[in-house]
């Protein structure tokens, strides 16, 4: 498991009642913890923050966490994410002490059901789904009694185990527990245990056609591993009498705590499976691992550090109360971290071509550059400077203003590590464009100094023509417009349409090349990148910006 979790983590009211049940049973027992997926899609940045709790405990008690697959549902689970969700736990810097699967447990679950339905505490009902719903109840009314309630414990137990061999259709009947039809907690209405599904699982095959719904094996599956103490989100709260209910049933020889937390919800996202699994069919995303998406496969695509989504999750805390997380400490979280430790390079987005002319043609000097102007230890570069040199278009402007401090005809600027010139033509195509810029420089000025003292208000960046690597750049931004885009009736409609914008034709400082996978960059003025983990652009590179230097959302005042 990660190191870093366990250091100078803050207490909160999952800690404090583990503190008081160590102290109050003086247990020299381990706390055990479990994360417990459902293998039916990629995890999303909600399920890091449960992955960072279960393992953070694990780690801080000097207990253990197991990584179990809740695979009750082979209609919708698939092998490739199991092994996606693998990847990220293994991404985010943890390591699970045991590897399951709710399927391991299935034999055990399914005696478990015959000694309920021995106690006279289970009964298979042959009503359907649309007419169990209807006899629930209300809030404000007690539900109606199955007409097969009382049926036998020999019928119920003949009848389920016909379930299992395969007598009946999907949906023909269902085993549910007998508990109180009139309970307040509609939880606690004869909730259905099993249900009927012919369909292949990718663990079991074709050796059951019943499943235990989540309720019932997820108690039991903790139970049969040890679990101590069964984190999960505010929704269970009210499922906590079942999970109890069926571990007192059962005399279980041991007991799990559950305690409930509350999820995370983050603006400008969404974080339903369904949704997203919608964003991808209609083609408004690549897939899982596009970089706009809130999943941990995006974002380590996009180039987020694992560490800084760690630390984001500690600083949001853990609550019992839902709330909603601005997405600006996510992406102030990621900035702290990367302009801690991010190298700087130069590039140039939009190219606009500068010529020296009173520079020598042929000749080419290498410049030193800081790798970070705050970190000595990060040591320098050396880059090219030639006569041709490319600069941004925003950085060069005709008709300026005074307080443009940038180039312009007849001013002075500073190259970043360069030399100071000073435009002195502007180059048009017939139609009125402005493709080249010439400009002449003082050769005294390398470093940023002159002889006479002088200095000049702008520093733009630029790469050196003949060295230049070409590239494509993605600039991702939020994939929604407004913060709260799950209230709307129709998602597609609060999607932001910047996005994505792909720049092609970029000029990137030499040293950039694929060799630099995995690693984030500062494009000096223009954020921080990352080379992209799947290209499709044969040998050009890709480079995607993880975030930009400055929080624009903010200013923009949305």
């Amino acid at each position: 498991m990660s190191s870093e979790s366990a250091t100078d983590t803050p207490s909160n009211f999952i800690r404090s009642i583990i503190d008081s049940d160590i102290a109050t049973s003086g247990s020299t027992g381990q706390v055990i913890t479990r994360f417990p997926p459902e293998p039916n899609g990629h995890l999303h940045i909600g399920h890091a923050k449960s992955i960072v709790l279960n393992f953070g405990i694990a780690v801080s008690y000097a207990g253990r966490c197991n990584l179990r697959f809740d695979d009750t549902n082979p209609s919708k689970e698939e092998h490739e994410y199991i092994e996606a969700i693998k990847r990220d736990v293994t991404w985010l810097g943890y390591d699970w002490y045991e590897l399951h699967f709710a399927s391991e447990y299935f034999d055990g679950l399914y005696r478990f059901a015959e000694q309920l339905i021995q106690g006279g505490k289970a009964y298979v009902d042959d009503q359907s789904a649309d007419e169990i719903h209807q006899t629930r109840g209300t809030l404000a009314e007690p539900g109606t009694e199955s007409p097969y309630r009382n049926r036998s414990v020999k019928q119920n137990l003949d009848l389920f185990r016909r379930m299992r061999a395969g007598a009946f259709a999907d949906g023909e009947c269902v085993l549910r527990a007998k508990i109180d039809m009139a309970s307040p907690n509609l939880n606690m209405r004869d909730p259905v245990l099993y249900r009927i599904k012919h369909a292949r699982h990718h663990q079991t095959g074709n050796k059951w056609c019943v499943y235990p719904m989540y309720d019932y094996a997820h108690c039991l599956s903790d139970v049969m591993e040890g679990i101590t103490h069964s984190l999960c989100t505010l929704e269970f709260a009210d499922h906590r009498p079942l999970y109890d209910w069926v571990l007192d049933q059962l005399a279980t020889p041991c007991h799990p705590q559950q305690i409930e937390f509350a999820r995370l919800q983050l603006e400008y996202a969404i974080t339903s499976k369904r949704d997203l699994n919608m964003l991808i069919k209609k083609g408004i995303v690549s897939g899982w691992d596009d970089p706009r998406m809130p999943t941990i496969s995006g974002m380590r695509r996009r180039g987020y550090p694992p560490a800084a989504i760690r630390d984001f999750c500690e600083r949001i805390g853990v609550t019992k109360k839902d709330s909603t997380i601005e997405m600006g400490v996510l992406e102030n979280t990621v900035r702290e971290y990367l302009n801690e430790r991010a190298p700087r390079r130069l590039a140039v987005l939009n190219p606009l071509k500068v010529v020296i002319e009173n520079y020598p043609e042929v000749h080419e000097e290498l410049l030193e550059a800081a790798n970070h102007p705050q970190k000595p230890e990060f040591g320098v570069r050396n880059i090219s400077f030639s006569r041709e040199i490319y600069i941004e278009r925003d950085d060069f402007m005709e008709d300026a203003p005074k307080k443009f401090f940038r180039l312009s005809p007849g001013r002075e600027v500073r190259l970043r590590f360069a030399y100071y010139i000073t435009c002195t033509a502007v180059i048009k195509d017939p139609a009125g464009h402005i493709v080249e810029l010439r400009a002449t420089y003082d050769p005294e000025s390398r470093g940023g100094g002159t002889a006479d003292g002088r200095k000049v208000r702008g520093t733009i960046h630029w790469v050196s023509a003949k060295q230049a690597v070409d590239a494509r750049v993605n600039l991702y931004d939020r994939l929604f417009n407004t913060p709260a885009p799950w209230t709307a009736d129709d998602i597609h409609s609060q999607l932001n349409p910047d996005s994505l914008r792909i720049l092609q034709g970029c000029k990137l400082e030499v040293g950039l090349s694929r060799d630099a996978a995995d690693t984030a960059f500062q494009f000096e003025r223009l954020g921080y990148f990352t080379l992209d983990h799947a290209p499709e652009s044969g040998d050009t590179p890709v480079y995607n910006r993880i975030i930009s230097l400055r929080d624009s959302w903010a200013k923009a005042g949305k």
